[in-house]
Order: structure tokens, then sequence, then C-alpha cells
């Protein structure tokens, strides 16, 4: 019995294949169209979408064209193509502003790009861009369905930014370019003020400028005179230290910011000592 019914679905996958191949050579659409639709139904995208691609030309200004090109633009989403998802649902929304789909498809056309979004270690601008697209979404349908998870996806995308920028500060840290590290912390704290790595960020910005300072020269000859570098440097990372306990008053970074802190002091108590 096994046997003869492996026999059936075997002859009826063959016959199936048969029609398939038959239709796609043929030069009528309309049977183009009715075995895409079908296919499409069945979540058979890829010979839905061969089938439908010969056929949109055929079809524009015509009144079954607008389903058709949903169908299609759809088809590459499901295929997990999203660079050509992306563009076909921001035709469509074009094409057809006054569709029932016009909401759904602006909202895929985004969410496409968000999908094209890399790690965060690699270079952002599909993230970016991915951000604009759903930010526009989200203030043309205020009211959207889709609105919650349009800002999740947003939300997430921010994240990677940050963590982004948060890394390149931290591996200044790392390779003991203080300066630039300080710079950097200084950027990520004015660009993204409401970080959850904000704790993580003051830590390492403390620890760079603390750094910095001990390890200064005494003096620096400018243009007007001389400069007390090294005194600088400690008074600014004594605000550093300050703004940090104010913040996190629990850090679990506390302890060594209070280490850090003292020495600082005592540093700066020999300029005291020195007037």
């Amino acid at each position: 019995m096994n046997r003869f019914l492996y026999i059936l679905i075997t002859i009826a996958l063959l016959s199936s294949c048969s029609e398939y191949q038959k239709v796609l050579k043929k030069e009528d659409i309309a049977a183009k169209f009715k075995m895409g639709e079908e296919l499409y139904n069945e979540g058979k995208f890829a010979k839905a979408n061969k089938l439908f691609a010969q056929i949109v030309p055929n079809y524009r200004g015509k009144p079954q064209a607008e389903k058709l090109m949903y169908l299609y633009s759809n088809s590459f989403y499901q295929m997990k193509d999203y660079y050509t998802a992306g563009y076909q649902f921001e035709r469509f929304a074009s094409s057809y502003p006054k569709s029932e789909k016009l909401e759904e498809a602006s909202f895929l056309s985004a969410k496409s790009y968000y999908m094209l979004s890399p790690v965060y270690s690699k270079d952002q601008k599909e993230t970016k861009e991915a951000i604009e697209k759903l930010q526009d979404f989200i203030n043309l349908f205020p009211q959207s369905e889709y609105l919650s998870e349009a800002n999740k996806l947003v939300k997430e995308l921010d994240y990677k930014l940050e963590k982004k920028a948060f890394e390149i500060a931290k591996q200044y840290n790392t390779i003991s370019d203080f300066p630039a590290s300080v710079k950097s912390f200084d950027n990520f704290m004015f660009d993204f003020p409401g970080s959850t790595l904000r704790e993580e960020a003051l830590y390492y910005r403390l620890d760079s400028a603390y750094k910095l300072a001990v390890n200064s020269v005494e003096y620096k000859n400018t243009i007007n005179g001389i400069v007390h570098l090294k005194k600088e440097r400690l008074e600014q990372a004594k605000e550093y230290s300050t703004a940090f306990k104010k913040a996190f008053a629990s850090s679990k970074h506390l302890e060594e910011v209070n280490k850090m802190a003292s020495t600082i002091d005592e540093e700066l108590q020999k300029y005291s000592t020195k007037s």
C-alpha cells in the first residue's frame, strides 16, 4: 500500500511540474496569472514569481495589474529577496496610492530595508536607510496596525547605531588612544543621550580621561605661554568621576571609580602644595 501511495504522489508531482513547464512556455498570460496565483497561495513563491515576472508588462494599465503587482512584490519578500522586495513595494505604493493594500505594502517595503541591516560591527549605511524608511512609514500612517512593530524595529536599529559608536570609542580605549576615546565617548553621549549603554560609556570615558591625565607631561608650550597640561587633564577627569558617581551611585564600577577619583585628588593636591 505504501509503495502504491508513493507511486501516486510521484506521478502527481511529475504531472504538476509538467503542467507548470507548459504554462511557463505558453503565451497565454491569463493562464500564467491563474497558475501563478495558485502557486502563490500554496506558498510556492519562487515558481509563482517566475510566472508573474513574465506577465507584469502585459498587465500594465489593466484592472488586474494592482493585484498582480502586490503578489509579485510580496513573492520577492517571501523569497527573502529584500532588495528587490523593497523596491517593488515602493513602486506599488507609488503606482496605487488609493489601494487597500497601500498601508501593508508601505510597511513591508520599510521592513525589507530593516531586513537588510547588517550586524552592528559592519558599515551601517543600510541601517540608517532602514530607520529613514520606517520613520517615513510611521509619519504617513500614525494609526497603522503595524505602528507598534515599526516602532520596535526602529528601536532595534537605533541600538545597532549606538552599539557601533560605543564599540568604536571603546576600541580607542583598548588601543590606548585615550584622546580619541574621550572625544568619541563625548560624541556618543551627545548623539545618544538616552542610551542603555550610558553607564558603560561614562565609565570608559572616565577611564580614558584618567589614564590620559596621569600619564601626561607636566607642561605644554603654546603661543601664549605655558599650559599646565597634566593639571588640566586631571581636572577634566575629576569632573568625569563626579558626573559618573552622580548618575550611577550604585554602579558595579563604583569601587574602581572611587580609586581613580582618589588618585586624581592626590595628584591635584600636589598643585595646591606647590602654589
